[in-house]
């Protein structure tokens, strides 16, 4: 989903997904488009300061209930959050892409745009969702290192 910073978009999601338009929610999602990277709870608990802990993880849970973002853990286990692609539906995410976890800052990126290859199961196994992630080091890092 393209990051689009305004909040008629971000009013138009909750609306397709028949969630209330708080101030709360608008800036989530202007703070998940606002990256390049998925983010922690504790990331936007930081930046938002009078939301409370509680608030926060159940706007974050009734996103990911319903297809607006998808859940990504780093290397330390910590979940991470990121806008879904448009055509993820509620309990049914369509976000099968890489992940690149980066050793030196610990973001955790979404690669959309790689072609991954088809996952043939053995018969009578059913996929509801994958993940694959990568480790390694992140372009910024990079070129910190050299």
């Amino acid at each position: 989903m393209p990051a689009k910073k305004n909040n008629y978009r971000f009013e138009e999601i909750l609306d397709k997904h028949q969630l209330k338009k708080t101030d709360a929610r608008l800036r989530v999602l202007s703070m998940l488009a606002s990256k390049n990277f998925a983010t922690s709870q504790p990331d936007l608990e930081e930046v938002m300061v009078d939301v409370d802990r509680g608030t926060l993880y159940r706007i974050l849970n009734a996103f990911e209930e319903k297809g607006i973002i998808h859940k990504v853990f780093d290397l330390n286990g910590t979940a991470n959050y990121a806008l879904c692609n448009s055509d993820c539906e509620e309990n049914h995410h369509h976000d099968e892409h890489l992940h690149f976890n980066c050793v030196q800052c610990n973001n955790v990126y979404c690669l959309n745009d790689l072609d991954l290859p088809d996952l043939n199961l053995p018969e009578g196994f059913k996929s509801l969702n994958f993940s694959l992630s990568v480790t390694g080091i992140c372009p910024k890092c990079g070129k910190k290192s050299k």
